[in-house]
């Protein structure tokens, strides 16, 4: 029997490589490796140069990544791992911190939408082409 085979007979059912793991979370292995290093997602267990994750690590990392699409920041993600971690007496502080972020998220919508009027009203003067010089370059060259 080979060396591999010989690992992967030694490996419980739950073990996982990181190449398995960031297929079955969609997770990049680079990405995977930060999390670790950064203190997200805590040090795997190793068999020889072997990264070896569980079950129970799919989870963790799946809460991260949809913290992370939601646009929490990793200090939020952090926050919000301790608190998933003391039940549900920490449910208030949860939505605090969701709340903040939610008034963020909306403040960007709102910046995104004044950026997108300038835009749009830019774009319709150089439509026209009525203008001598470039509406869009006067746009951004305005005070």
């Amino acid at each position: 029997m080979n060396r591999d085979a010989m690992n992967r007979d030694a490996m419980s059912r739950d073990d996982m490589p990181i190449g398995d793991f960031s297929r079955r979370t969609g997770c990049a292995i680079e990405t995977i490796r930060f999390y670790e290093k950064i203190g997200i997602l805590p040090k795997p267990r190793r068999r020889g140069r072997y990264r070896l994750y569980e079950a129970t690590d799919i989870g963790r990392l799946v809460f991260v990544r949809r913290a992370r699409e939601l646009g929490f920041t990793l200090d939020e993600v952090r926050a919000l791992l301790h608190l998933a971690g003391a039940g549900a007496q920490a449910c208030g502080e949860v939505r605090d911190l969701a709340s903040a972020h939610l008034q963020d998220v909306r403040r960007r919508v709102a910046d995104l939408r004044a950026m997108e009027r300038v835009l749009t009203e830019a774009v319709q003067r150089c439509d026209a082409g009525g203008e001598a010089a470039c509406p869009l370059i006067e746009t951004l060259s305005a005070a």
